[in-house]
């Protein structure tokens, strides 16, 4: 036993010491060889993995999963949008082309193609992505391509799409066009590029440009330039089956980025690499253009264009240099009150660069101070793929809805606003005013001409395209504030007498003019926030007296016999601690319905401070509703539309025998609203007169969690990438 031994003996002692000293030595010795054979096999898995060092960024764009050899291109998918059928021709004659590299190869036509199911997927697919497009009549796209481009126009420009949503997908543009007509020579392609690499898409090859004209075209006509261009696409796809990564005209303003180059290089012209290669021998077909008889030399600027990020800064720029030179004009007394000039007429709200921001904005400008946009769910609800809150809540078709406004001028400058501030803002109308005759006859105009860009586009159906061309509702709700338009009566006199309902929102700055309003289907008022320190912080508005004038508006709410809605913007770590300060705001305007929604993200913009942690999960929504309504016993939960983020509380008059009536019926309200101006006012109605029941699907608790199940909800394939918000 070890207790008889002798621990004190030296003899012991030294031979302990011994032990734990070989016990050391060969412990240290396992430990080196342990390491030698680690780094031994690190050595081995660097020298079989080795990939040049300008492919490392190709491997962490989603080829990461590629095998060893090095095969960067699955295959190719050639887009055409064709008139005449020049740019069909060349996508045929560059598939057989691209076949001759043992690559799978697909021609497709853009007006069949549908980008909002499919375009994502060519990430996935590791497919290089041509698009042979022409520009045609007014420097606008081909009718075949004139969805794809309307779509990727507005995604580009869209901040729920973002930066990054064609991360990964590689792409090469060949323009076909006219340089006779300098101001849109090829500007389809030019949009294309540039719209494709705003979403995040990587070129492989910079943009070839075709040219009708003979005299001008760089290799003497459109088909030699295709030529020159399809040897330098050859040649690009040969490099990344190999694996290399030499500068493909990703770079910007002829600056090569490669880490290949250790200088910034300027990259070769089409024609410098053409020039070595034989002519091809195919047909040549005659040149897509159109005569300038058709639309003029003149600079054409598209509705529907965007703001390049590079030129953001520069319009914002010019945007504050035009409100400085007219706060100075007004301090020398070049314009007396409301904006007018001494002796003559107002200014125009809308001065050239806010125009250009604005409609490169996706805005159809009406007038000076009016506009129309096309709303996404109107889009979605063409495909049978839902519609908007407003149409669970209130039974809204989404299709037949238009959303403007009279007045682009605004009294708040939200941390939430869509458009990071571009519009002008003001406390009063100091600006020319056009009739309201003409906004809405303009509105109508540019919202059907949007509205005509679906016919035919894959998964429109054909009958919610008919009933879509006919108008039913109009949702005052855009950027600005509707209300500060002068004649908001009259324009609203003019939609209830073309049997269009109306939904007018306003930020509850104006009480007087909240008193002054005619009958409207259903007013809202903004309430963002419940305190005056968060509300000057979130609507940051221009009034100095704004709390004074926000609770006055809810009380001129109050007075309302139609149909009135508190709408609540949620806005984390600002205003979703102030339950007990909303219900008392409650109690003061006495809406019959509080809508209650999530924050939308509008992306960075040094206008604001507002960040995606600022957005609140549906959960949390729903939990601060039910909150709410705990505090405010005279309300519950009536309705629920999850992809939008949004809850509907309703007044309990609303829920008659247990059943909730908070749709509308809009017939009945056309017949109210006519008896109301037969009478000159004097025949009024209430909220309860033109109610109608909600259907069990858009009830909260509801398994289709406010869904209308008539329609198929599309769930994006790449759910990393999926857009949503309102």
């Amino acid at each position: 036993p070890l207790a008889a031994w002798d621990l004190s003996s030296p003899l012991l002692s030294l031979w302990m010491h011994r032990f734990y000293l070989y016990l050391g030595f060969a412990f240290g010795i396992s430990l080196w060889i342990c390491v030698q054979i680690l780094i031994k096999k690190q050595g081995k898995n660097s020298q079989e993995r080795s990939i040049p060092e300008a492919a490392q960024d190709l491997m962490t764009n989603d080829y990461a999963s590629l095998p060893k050899k090095h095969i960067f291109v699955s295959g190719v998918k050639i887009f055409y949008g064709s008139q005449t059928g020049t740019a069909k021709g060349f996508a045929t004659i560059l598939a057989k082309a691209v076949t001759s590299l043992d690559l799978p190869v697909a021609v497709i036509n853009l007006k069949e193609y549908d980008p909002d199911d499919h375009l994502v997927e060519e990430i996935a697919s590791k497919s290089v992505c041509a698009f042979l497009v022409a520009t045609y009549t007014d420097g606008r796209p081909t009718e075949s391509a004139e969805w794809f481009c309307k779509w990727l126009q507005e995604a580009s420009s869209d901040f729920r799409f973002g930066r990054t949503y064609l991360k990964g997908m590689k792409y090469a543009v060949f323009g076909l066009g006219n340089s006779a007509y300098a101001s849109h020579f090829n500007k389809v392609g030019k949009n294309v590029d540039k719209w494709l690499w705003m979403l995040g898409a990587r070129r492989v090859l910079a943009r070839g440009d075709g040219d009708c004209d003979a005299v001008r075209s760089k290799h003497g006509s459109i088909e030699a330039d295709f030529r020159a261009w399809k040897t330098r696409f050859i040649s690009r796809l040969q490099a990344l089956q190999k694996g290399e990564t030499s500068c493909g005209g990703n770079c910007r303003r002829g600056k090569c980025e490669s880490k290949q180059h250790g200088t910034e290089d300027e990259e070769p012209e089409p024609h410098a690499l053409a020039a070595q290669q034989p002519r091809d021998t195919e047909e040549e077909e005659p040149c897509e253009s159109s005569s300038e008889e058709e639309y003029g030399a003149g600079e054409h600027q598209g509705r529907n264009s965007v703001v390049d990020v590079e030129d953001l800064g520069k319009v914002m720029d010019l945007v504050n240099k035009e409100k400085r030179e007219e706060e100075q004009q007004e301090e020398k007394g070049l314009f007396g009150s409301r904006g007018k000039k001494e002796g003559g007429e107002g200014r125009a709200m809308l001065t050239p660069v806010l125009r250009e921001a604005l409609t490169k904005q996706g805005y159809q400008l009406i007038g000076s101070h009016s506009g129309v946009k096309l709303c996404r769910w109107t889009k979605s609800m063409l495909r049978g793929r839902g519609g908007c809150y407003k149409h669970t809540f209130y039974g809204i078709e989404s299709h037949r809805c238009m959303e403007a406004t009279p007045s682009l001028a605004c009294a708040n400058k939200c941390v939430f606003c869509w458009r990071h501030h571009t519009n002008p803002v003001g406390t009063e109308w100091r600006w020319k005013m056009d009739q309201p005759e003409m906004i809405l006859e303009g509105a109508v105009e540019n919202h059907l001409d949007m509205m005509k860009q679906f016919r035919g586009v894959p998964g429109v159906k054909a009958e919610r395209f008919e009933e879509g061309m006919k108008v039913k509702h109009c949702a005052l709700s855009l950027v600005g504030e509707p209300i500060m338009y002068p004649e908001i009566n009259r324009f609203l006199q003019l939609l209830h007498q073309r049997k269009i309902s109306s939904f007018l929102v306003t930020n509850a700055q104006f009480p007087e003019e909240i008193r002054k309003l005619k009958p409207v289907t259903q007013l809202y008022v903004s309430v963002d926030a419940s305190t005056k320190d968060s509300l000057r912080k979130i609507d940051r508005p221009l009034f100095k007296d704004f709390w004074t004038r926000f609770l006055d508006s809810l009380k001129a709410l109050a007075e309302k016999q139609q149909r009135t809605v508190y709408r609540l913007t949620l806005v984390k770590s600002w205003n979703v601690d102030e339950l007990q300060a909303y219900a008392e705001l409650v109690s003061l305007g006495s809406p019959d319905f509080i809508e209650v929604k999530g924050v939308t993200y509008c992306g960075e913009s040094a206008a604001s401070s507002l960040t995606m942690a600022n957005v609140p999960w549906h959960e949390e929504v729903v939990r601060f509703v039910r909150e709410l309504v705990g505090l405010i016993p005279d309300y519950e939960i009536a309705c629920e539309h999850e992809h939008s983020n949004c809850l509907l509380v309703a007044h309990r008059r609303f829920k008659i025998e247990g059943e909730w009536w908070t749709w509308i019926d809009y017939g009945r309200f056309q017949e109210l609203v006519q008896e109301y101006e037969d009478s000159g006012g004097s025949k009024s109605f209430s909220a309860e007169d033109y109610m109608a029941k909600t259907p069990p699907w858009a009830l909260f608790g509801a398994r289709e969690r406010g869904f209308d199940p008539k329609d198929t909800r599309h769930q994006r394939k790449n759910k990393s990438k999926d857009v949503s918000g309102c």
